[in-house]
């Protein structure tokens, strides 16, 4: 249990990091993310960008169990 979470903060630190050049790439702006905007109020619900990336650790997480 100990390794699987500093593996996941290592991960959160890195991700942290190389944010500014992660932004570049979309995520979180992909089709079907809702996002409301009224006048003084916005709410943002990225599901397809969670789904993307639940597939995407799901499939790393699947590789390195193997």
């Amino acid at each position: 249990m100990a390794r699987i979470l500093i593996i996941a903060g290592v991960v959160l630190v890195l991700a942290g990091l190389l944010w500014p050049w992660l932004s570049r790439l979309g995520l979180g702006q992909l089709p079907g993310d809702i996002v409301v905007r009224r006048p003084g109020f916005t709410f943002y619900f990225p599901i397809v960008t969670s789904l993307l990336a639940s597939a995407v650790l799901t499939l790393i997480f699947w590789i390195f169990r193997r």
